[in-house]
């Protein structure tokens, strides 16, 4: 069996950067002495989360791809033989930003680049303030330890981004994730959103028959604003297996590093048990590309 491990490292942030650059250096130093092949961190994980306002001075967070940040990132992937997946602010032009993923392979090199396709508008998840639509597709990246379909935050509640990274061989399905609840919510509408998060996306799992690895940030931070009271991201990282069996799970209120082994071959046994892609009537499916069918 050809089985990996992977890190998920869920990290509560600070308003500095360099502060989080360095502890998250200290968590990948953490679960690579545990093992792991491939490791994965939250959406945006160098800064605080800085979508809760629309501020243009939060432009000055961006960087170029290549940049300061790859170079940072590329050593460590090289440092720890490891692949690594990241999610940064790209500056790709002035006045033109992304909200971008960066997988590095073990020789610290770019296997290869995700653009965050759907960008909400939300209180206090001002993205398209800041995020133009990515513009390269679902595609997964290559890398030496395998095909992994990358994609961030919100695209996770699209089966669509899922079906087609599966179409093309991906052999796991990962997001990087920012993701919580505003304080005035109730308890059980908290624990709806948290849950359906969770569910929708071990749904991805069992509708490709594949992993599905979900990192998200955790703690409270403050609306700069004051309009809001902040949002408490809920963390609760997860792996799942491809029958969405919840294979690992972190806190939901604590940093946590996660190290998890998953058999790479397991996926084509489970389908041939539940052939999902043999029996799709693709022929019917011409409508979906259609905004709403009245």
């Amino acid at each position: 069996m050809r089985k990996i491990k992977i890190g998920l490292i869920q990290q509560a942030n600070t308003a500095d950067q360099k502060e989080n650059l360095y502890q998250l250096a200290r968590n990948i130093e953490d679960v690579c002495r545990q093992g792991a092949q491939l490791v994965v961190l939250q959406e945006l994980h160098n800064s605080l989360y800085f979508c809760q306002t629309e501020n243009t001075d939060n432009f000055n967070l961006a960087e170029p791809i290549p940049g300061p940040s790859t170079g940072f990132f590329g050593e460590l992937a090289k440092l720890h033989g490891i692949v690594l997946v990241t999610s940064l602010f790209e500056k790709r032009a002035a006045g033109l930003y992304h909200n971008t993923a960066v997988v590095f392979d073990t020789d610290g090199s770019i296997a290869g680049i995700y653009r965050k396709m759907h960008i909400p508008d939300d209180p206090a998840y001002y993205e398209k303030f800041y995020f133009t639509p990515g513009d390269l597709g679902f595609h997964p990246v290559r890398t030496s330890i395998g095909k992994l379909g990358v994609q961030v935050c919100w695209d996770q509640w699209y089966p669509e981004g899922a079906r087609l990274m599966a179409l093309q061989g991906a052999e796991l399905l990962i997001y990087p994730t920012a993701i919580g609840y505003e304080s005035s919510d109730t308890a059980e509408e908290q624990e709806r959103q948290r849950e359906a998060w969770i569910t929708v996306q071990r749904g991805h799992a069992v509708a490709n028959g594949l992993p599905v690895v979900a990192v998200n940030r955790v703690g409270t931070e403050p609306d700069p604003s004051g309009q809001t009271n902040g949002i408490c991201f809920w963390g609760s990282s997860f792996v799942a297996g491809p029958q969405g069996e919840i294979l690992a799970q972190a806190d939901r209120r604590q940093p946590e590093n996660l190290v998890v082994e998953v058999d790479m071959e397991r996926s084509e046994n489970v389908r041939r048990w539940w052939p999902f892609l043999r029996d799709r009537r693709i022929e019917e499916f011409a409508p979906l590309g259609r905004r709403f069918i009245d």
